[in-house]
């Protein structure tokens, strides 16, 4: 799909992108190029590939679940305006 200069420059526009005039030739090729490969991988049959969550079968390391912090629960609630039960109370915000 081949993009000319006023393509691209409503493009620029609805991006509130300022584009040197001079420029404008080079964007035009450049977006059309990246159309084109768009289109030439939307023609891939891939009905046969399975989804992957991740291409390289990578297991997540995880760290161990140790807590590392003391609960100052007590402390940290002494100067809140309004606690009850151990929890924070805050004024409404939703009618």
């Amino acid at each position: 799909m081949a993009l000319n200069r006023t393509d691209v420059e409503k493009i620029a526009h609805l991006a509130r992108l300022q584009i040197d005039e001079n420029d404008v030739p080079e964007y035009a090729k450049n977006l059309s190029d990246i159309l084109d490969l768009i289109s030439q991988m939307q023609d891939i049959d891939t009905s046969d590939v399975e989804p992957l969550a991740h291409p390289l079968d990578a297991v997540q390391r995880l760290r161990a679940d140790i807590i590392t912090e003391q609960n100052q629960r007590e402390h940290l609630q002494q100067v809140a305006p309004a606690v009850e039960n151990g929890l924070f109370l805050v004024p409404k915000v939703i009618e």
